[in-house]
């Protein structure tokens, strides 16, 4: 199930709003806990014992460590949660990167090792994160034990965040798991933070990502320069707007249940560094790595040498989160490097030089990254990174550059208006004006694009979110 579908915005967010609203405080978490679950089963029926052995398994070992903090068993503590955490590892292991393991073990020793074929679970990189920062943060002492299945069980499963994110630490939830408020107020931001992000991945996501699906249908080989340039173009606004949309609406979702999740994108295209690309970008796996991993080993607090690898070692981890290939590596080592040399090298002129200079750096940068990440390969990167620079010698435009360009000129520069602030800030200074025509017109543009959205999604195709499968 996913949220831009006709049957989860009209029968199962509806029916699960009517049941969370009627029934008492005290079930709620429950009702929460349940419809979540059936959220997960619909489109995971199998997996949806996998993720309720991970609620009880990490419930059960927090209980543990807890039990043996208080009787002073530091080594049974320390050990209890050394366990935990290779078994949620290794959870994540098996089912995301046992094929790639495989594989490189016969390429690199000649072997021919057969790897099952094990179907990736939706969304166990996420949830494995949540469960990870809870068990962390209990054997740091930073948030007490949960002693309630219910409310741990809810925030592991909670629907809203559940598939793709933002990754919610329980720190950042465990007292909203208790006490929270609903309001009007509050329902009626989440349903225009939901409408903003449907619009998102309905009207802007699914539209650009036709023009990135009909350029790389076409061979590198077979690929004017600019046309290349067209579909990474194309990619980056759709991968943009489809995971932002998602997160929106996930945000949406939660002040509908009460909660506030912290926000996951701040405009990252507007940014004039890669250091300032990835504060914005995934803000909550950034956030995550940075607590988790990075300050951990040191940080920047060490020698050059130490922080240097630090953040190699974050960023190779960065690379594997989203995917067992070595693309994927490739990638996120491409932006360990770029970070490293804003760091030592090259920040201060970055910093002091012209806005445009920066921008124009870092629009390339990501632009860059995006191919290196939606690339099957190494192989196939380096293919279509020389159809880019013309090393394939198809020309730098032919008709079907032309053809693509002219039929999606209109979409791309609304694609790039849409990714700055300026389309938010009319909507939220006309919700908030003093002047009931401003909001009353406000209130009826979101209207105007729920059912653009609604007409939009009765003749789609399934088409789910890119994030799903990491």
């Amino acid at each position: 199930m996913i949220f831009s579908s006709l049957f989860f915005i009209f029968i199962f967010l509806p029916v699960t709003l009517l049941l969370y609203y009627l029934v008492p405080w005290k079930l709620k978490n429950f009702v929460l806990l349940i419809m979540s679950l059936i959220f997960y089963a619909w489109g995971e029926p199998v997996y949806i014992l996998l993720m309720m052995f991970s609620i009880v398994f990490n419930y059960v070992s927090a209980l543990q460590m807890d039990a043996y903090g208080k009787a002073r068993r530091k080594r049974e503590r320390r050990t209890s949660f050394v366990v935990t955490i290779v078994v949620n590892i290794a959870m994540l292991g098996v089912f995301k990167y046992y094929g790639f393991f495989v594989n490189n073990l016969n390429s690199l020793f000649g072997s021919s090792l057969k790897a099952a074929n094990i179907a990736l679970p939706i969304g166990i990189s996420f949830y494995t994160f949540q469960a990870m920062s809870y068990i962390i943060d209990v054997y740091w002492g930073n948030v007490a034990v949960q002693r309630n299945l219910i409310d741990f069980g809810a925030y592991i499963t909670m629907f809203p965040q559940l598939i793709a994110g933002p990754i919610v630490r329980y720190k950042d939830i465990a007292r909203q798991l208790k006490h929270r408020t609903l309001s009007f107020a509050g329902i009626s931001d989440g349903v225009s933070w939901f409408i903003r992000g449907l619009a998102k991945k309905v009207l802007l996501a699914n539209n650009i990502g036709m023009l990135y699906d009909s350029v790389f249908a076409i061979a590198s080989a077979d690929r004017a320069a600019l046309t290349t340039w067209l579909g990474i173009i194309a990619y980056t606004f759709q991968i943009y707007f489809d995971f932002s949309g998602y997160s929106d609406m996930a945000i949406g979702l939660g002040k509908m249940l009460g909660f506030e999740f912290v926000k996951n994108f701040d405009y990252p295209y507007t940014s004039r560094s890669a250091t300032e690309f990835w504060r914005r970008w995934h803000i909550s796996l950034g956030t995550w790595f940075r607590e988790y991993v990075y300050i951990p080993l040191g940080g920047n607090r060490v020698g050059v040498p130490k922080h240097i690898f630090n953040i190699l070692v974050v960023w190779l981890l960065t690379g594997l989160w989203h995917g067992a290939s070595w693309a994927f590596v490739l990638w996120g080592l491409f932006w360990a490097v770029l970070l490293l040399l804003e760091k030592y090298i090259y920040g201060r002129f970055l910093e002091k030089a012209p806005s445009v200079i920066g921008h124009l750096y870092t629009i390339f940068a990501f632009i860059f990254g995006w191919l290196i990440f939606t690339s099957s390969s190494v192989k196939g990167f380096s293919n279509d990174l020389s159809s880019m620079f013309g090393g394939l010698q198809n020309g730098f435009a032919d008709a079907t550059t032309w053809y693509f360009f002219t039929s999606n000129l209109i979409l791309l520069i609304l694609c790039g208006f849409c990714s700055t602030p300026a389309v938010w800030r009319v909507f939220r200074n006309n919700a908030r004006s003093r002047h009931p025509a401003l909001r009353i017109l406000s209130a009826l543009s979101y209207l105007v694009i729920l059912a653009a959205c609604i007409a939009s999604l009765v003749n789609a195709s399934y088409n789910p979110f890119l994030y799903f499968r990491f």
